[in-house]
């Protein structure tokens, strides 16, 4: 594999995989997630499995899904 970057393409990540953690009754559109072998996790959306795949380090992603749980993330529901 090549190099693993922020904003590449996700489809160089591989079709196989990805997993949805997070759905809605908005029509199967979501996020969609990997877990790298290194340990990092990409992102991507679903609509657009093509396109560009963030990818987080495992503390990066901790971190968010800790405070999730908290309430930290609340405001972007309002």
């Amino acid at each position: 594999m090549n190099r693993i970057y922020n904003g590449m393409p996700a489809k160089d990540l591989g079709a196989q995989g990805w997993r949805k953690p997070w759905s809605g009754p908005n029509g199967g559109n979501c996020v969609e997630a990997l877990k790298l072998l290194d340990g990092r996790v990409a992102l991507r959306q679903s609509s657009d499995p093509d396109g560009p795949a963030l990818i987080y380090t495992l503390h990066e992603i901790e971190t968010f899904i800790e405070g999730a749980k908290r309430g930290d993330a609340d405001f972007l529901l309002n």
